[in-house]
Parts: C-alpha cells; structure tokens; sequence
C-alpha cells in the first residue's frame, strides 16, 4: 500500500476558506481533486516511507478514503498495469466513431507555419476531394459504423481550408446524417475553418445535419492577425472573419483558436480584450491558443472530512489535433507563456482549456481516423500530407507500406519512456506530431510537464475559491 505515482498536490496559501495549511491534492489517473489538511499529505509520506506504519483509527478511516479515489494504490507495479490497461481500453473503444474529413488541401491564406505547407500553386495541384470519392467516404464509414456499432459518431471538415469544397462538406453531411438516422446513433458534425467563408448560408444548410460546432482561428490583434494569417496575395482577413463570426454566432456553439509564437504571443491579451467587447462575446463556447509547432534542431529534447472538488472516476477528456486546427497543443518552447494565456483568458471571462485534461488524443484510438481528399486514411490530421505515413485507404488496398505505417500507430506508446511521471494519463507522452517535426522521432516523448504542473496550479486555486 503506497501513494499512487498519479498523485499531484498543491499547498494553498492562506484564503478566506484555507488555513495556510490545506493542500490540494489531484489524481490524474482518477480526475479525484480533493482539498484537504497537511495531516493527510504528511500521512501519504509516511505510507511511502513506512512499509507498515501504525495507524489510528481516524487515519485507516482517511487512507480507505484515499484508496476509493485512487490516491493511495496497492503498488507501484499495479498503478502501473492500471495505466497500461487505461491506454489499452482508449484504444479499444467501440463508443464513438470519429472521422475527419480533410475536403481539400487547397487553402486561400498564407500561413507560414501551417502543417500542410505553403501550396503556391494550390489552385492547379492541391488534392481536392471528388463528389465520388465523397461517395466511398461514405460507404466505407457506413461498413465502419455496422462493424464497430457505435452509439455516436462525430464528423470533423478540416483543411487545408474545408469550406472551399462545400459541394462535399454538404454530401457528406447529408448522407451520414441519414447513415446515422437509420442506425440510431448520435451524429454531430464540427468544422476547423479560417472564418474567411463562414457564412449564415453554409450554417443554415448544415444545421439540419448535425452541426454542433465551428472552429475559427485568430492568431492574435488585428496587426499581428493580418501579418500571420493574410490571404495569399497578401490582403488582411481579421476584419471580415469577425464580421463573419458575428453572423452566425447566434446560430450554433462557435470556438476562438489561435497559435502563437515568440513573436506573437504578445498581441494576445489585446485580442482577448477585443473579443470580450464583441456583442458575440458572450455566444463564444471556448477560447484557446497554442503554440505553433516548428521544427528546430537545436532544441534538445484539516484532515477528516475530504473536501471533494470534483467527482473521483470521472472521465479524462480532452483533445490534441482534430479540435486544435492547424497546430497542436504542445511546443518545445512556450509552455510559460501557454500558461499564462489560460489565466488571461479566463479573466476576461471566456471559457478554456484548464491545461490538465488534454488527452489522450485521437491518434491513441483505433476507432478515430482522418480521410485524405484522395481517400487514404491516417492515424492524425498532422500527419495526412506525409503519404509514407498513410495506415491504410477507404477502397481496401493494402500495401506494405500502409501496413507498416498501421502497425507504427498501433504501438504508439511514447508514454513508456516517461518513467513515473504523474501526468502519463493526461499527456501520454505528448503531441506525436510535434515529436516528429522537433525531434525525429514520433515514438519520442515531447514533454510539457511545466505546463501541466501550471495547469494544476490553476485547478487548485479554483477549487479553494470554490470553498
């Protein structure tokens, strides 16, 4: 019997509701969050010091507590094979299907650090997705839904730009939706656009179908806006991608993304103030930034009652590419600043990631893929410009390479080389992608743990706020 190598804790200052003397304590295998005095924290120790300490009666009571919620495990080697069966039944799970659908690589701006490239020519050779490949999409999605029988099934339009492709965005809406109807499963469809060509038509039309969500991307003011992201012969866009969102904001849940770098992490703060004077303020479902993700060789790589905070058991959630856009939620060298972009955000009153629960991501489930314009299917949208890393294609071929690169993803365990660290369950391991364009190597751990112990900070000091 030992504390869970899963356990994280917090000492809180003196407050209104804490003494100076109350910890917050977090499993992040569990999600138990818990307040409690320094007796219990000084308790744990003696459990990790003591191979069987003499306990009172009040403190067996409190260590059964502990064990209910995860904190203490029976060893080190269990905790483990509960981590390795955790990562096993992600895996595994036969409850939702997802699928994004890149609808065309082709694209209208000029990002510099966009994960597809800079397609000069994107009007003559970017792949574009056919009304009959569309066509396969749905018919092979219809195989995957009666072999996996799922209760839901989530849609993602992604890019390149989706919305330049709308005669497939609207085939594919239209078909699934009845595909789902006719087998009693919950659909919804999510969209990763610039915003340059969100219109209240293109809502309009996909409303029926399921549209839940719409993710837009805005990398900082408006200067520094229009200098990252501009269209490609060169004009500003933040203007009418406001315009834009104010349009349809009332219409369905729509997201602020963005992805900074050093040089544009500072413009942040006056966007977030911008946004909160909209008169859509207050209709944004989430805000969120991320650093850009860019190659770089030179980086290395009072003790009884418990105060509960949030259910133990609860589930882990969160997501990494397909709900982030065009960069991950990791980067080597901006952790800090990620950090502080949350509080930011969150005291301009938009809702945020909390910089805990961000995974584990798609690329860990069997059940998630990505579809290529031409039909080949990937682990990852970070991955769908690279055909060597191509898991297979909707029309069944199969071909050496495709089944190497199936099994590379399906042994996807960077997470493995992280030793003991407490935050394997929320993190495992990191961004694949981003391990693979800075270090090489996808099977590399790309670690954030900064990051994640800010994140935790954060979780604490709302929960003692709470009290």
């Amino acid at each position: 019997m030992q504390p869970s190598i899963f356990n994280v804790r917090v000492p809180l200052d003196d407050g209104p509701h804490t003494d100076g003397n109350d910890v917050f304590m977090m499993n992040t295998f569990t999600d138990a969050q818990v307040i409690v005095g320094s007796d219990v924290a000084r308790l744990l120790d003696r459990l990790t010091n003591d191979v069987a300490p003499r306990l009172s009666e009040e403190e067996r009571e409190a260590v059964g507590t502990l064990a209910e919620m995860g904190f203490i495990v029976e060893s080190r080697e269990a905790d483990r094979r509960n981590v390795e069966q955790f990562f096993a039944d992600v895996r595994a799970d036969s409850s939702d299907l997802r699928v994004t659908v890149l609808t065309t690589l082709q694209c209208n701006f000029a990002c510099d650090y966009c994960i597809q490239g800079d397609h000069d020519d994107f009007n003559k050779h970017a792949a574009k997705m056919s009304l009959e490949t569309a066509a396969r999409v749905v018919a092979w999605i219809e195989e995957r839904m009666d072999l996996v029988r799922p209760r839901k099934f989530g849609l993602t339009f992604f890019g390149g730009e989706p919305l330049l492709n709308l005669p497939v965005m609207y085939y594919l809406a239209e078909r699934l939706w009845a595909v789902c109807r006719a087998r009693g499963v919950e659909s919804r469809i999510g969209i990763i656009t610039n915003g340059l060509h969100l219109t209240t038509d293109v809502v309009d039309r996909l409303l029926p179908f399921g549209l839940v969500s719409v993710k837009v991307t805005i990398d900082g003011d408006r200067d520094t806006h229009n200098r990252m992201r501009p269209l490609r012969g060169g004009q500003p866009t933040f203007d009418r991608i406001v315009d834009n969102i104010r349009a349809v904001a009332d219409r369905c849940q729509i997201s602020i993304g963005g992805n900074f770098d050093e040089s544009s992490v500072g413009s942040y703060p006056d966007l977030l103030a911008f946004l909160r004077e909209q008169d859509f303020a207050d209709k944004l479902a989430r805000v969120a930034f991320k650093p850009i993700i860019r190659g770089n060789a030179t980086q290395p790589k009072g003790f009884i009652p418990l105060t509960p905070v949030s259910g133990s058991g609860a589930s882990l959630n969160g997501a990494c590419m397909t709900s982030a856009g065009a960069a991950c939620d990791s980067s080597w060298v901006l952790d800090s600043h990620m950090a502080l972009l949350r509080e930011e955000t969150k005291r301009f009153g938009f809702a945020t990631m909390d910089g805990v629960h961000m995974g584990p991501c798609e690329i860990h489930k069997d059940n998630a893929h990505t579809i290529a314009p031409d039909g080949s299917l990937y682990a990852c949208p970070g991955f769908a410009t690279n055909a060597q890393e191509s898991t297979g294609h909707i029309d069944g071929r199969h071909d050496p390479g495709r089944s190497r690169a199936a099994g590379r993803f399906e042994r996807l365990s960077a997470w493995k080389e992280c030793e003991d660290c407490a935050f394997i369950p929320v993190c495992a391991g990191g961004c694949s992608v981003a391990s693979d364009v800075q270090l090489g190597d996808m099977n590399r751990p790309n670690c954030h743990k900064v990051s994640f112990e800010a994140g935790v900070v954060s979780l604490a000091r709302e929960a003692a706020a709470r009290l």
